[in-house]
């Protein structure tokens, strides 16, 4: 059937014929016997050592629904700064020039803050499919403990990089963390099934810069928070890469890391509202 293709392909009318004397053939018109021959023989020489099907990769689980439970945590934070306790948004807001008087909690406390509805909602619907990706291919758990911390060192990235004091709050951050975290997704791979190579290298990591500067380019948007929780976010992900999903996905890994998340937050907020 290959070689069928290729015939066909150079306009040479060929037929798949099986016999039981002599297995499988492809019959040509006499005319177009030479032709055909020296086709087959060119198509051989440019294809050797590659096979006509190859396994591909896969994780297993696409999509993980506990990024729901991610959107309803910042809703209720979100409910809980604007309604409840006001105060806890200045308490709590990445403000530069605190941060590097010693209160590092900023860095976190930051990322469960929205200035406004739109602001919640841009967050909460993309990074509701975001995170379902990566907590798939990470494990929930870790992949939500990995995404926050991405977010957590974009916010450091604006110590780095803004001039003057700066203030932002917003879980971008994190957002632009998972979407590095699924665009190196594929990288694992790379030494099991090299024939994707310029596929997942090249093609996969384009794809991810292109959603990067799509919706974390935006006008008014902290772009150093998002480019610098993207490139964590990757650097994450090629660290997590090197153990097998079947491992990240384990019970107890995943129940460690949303253990270590809460604890995270909540000694970050306990630094926040005891601070003066």
């Amino acid at each position: 059937m290959e070689w069928g293709l290729a015939l066909a392909s150079q306009g040479i009318h060929a037929v798949l014929d099986r016999t039981v004397e002599e297995g499988w053939a492809l019959r040509v018109e006499p005319r177009d016997f030479d032709r055909a021959q020296a086709v087959l023989r060119q198509y051989r020489l440019e294809n050797r050592g590659w096979q006509w099907s190859h396994p591909l990769p896969q994780t297993g689980m696409l999509f993980h629904w506990g990024s729901a439970g991610w959107v309803a945590a910042i809703a209720a934070f979100y409910y809980w700064t604007m309604v409840q306790m006001p105060a806890a948004r200045d308490a709590g807001i990445m403000d530069s020039e605190k941060v590097h008087s010693g209160q590092w909690w900023r860095l976190w406390t930051a990322i469960t803050l929205h200035e406004n509805m739109d602001h919640l909602m841009a967050n909460a619907t993309i990074g509701f499919i975001l995170l379902g990706l990566a907590m798939a291919r990470y494990g929930a758990g870790v992949g939500l403990l990995a995404a926050f911390i991405a977010g957590a060192a974009g916010n450091a990235a604006g110590l780095l990089f803004y001039p003057g004091p700066h203030l932002s709050l917003g879980a971008s951050g994190m957002v632009m963390g998972a979407l590095g975290l699924v665009t190196v997704q594929s990288f694992a791979f790379w030494r099991q099934y090299r024939f994707l190579g310029k596929f997942l290298i090249y093609r996969g990591f384009a794809a991810g810069v292109m959603v990067l500067g799509l919706i974390g380019f935006s006008p008014g948007s902290d772009v150093i928070a998002h480019v610098g929780g993207f490139v964590a976010g990757a650097v994450l992900g090629c660290v997590l890469g090197s153990a097998p999903p079947e491992r990240l996905q384990r019970a107890p890994i995943n129940g460690a890391a949303l253990l270590a998340l809460v604890a995270l937050l909540a000694t970050a907020w306990r630094h926040a509202l005891r601070a003066p």
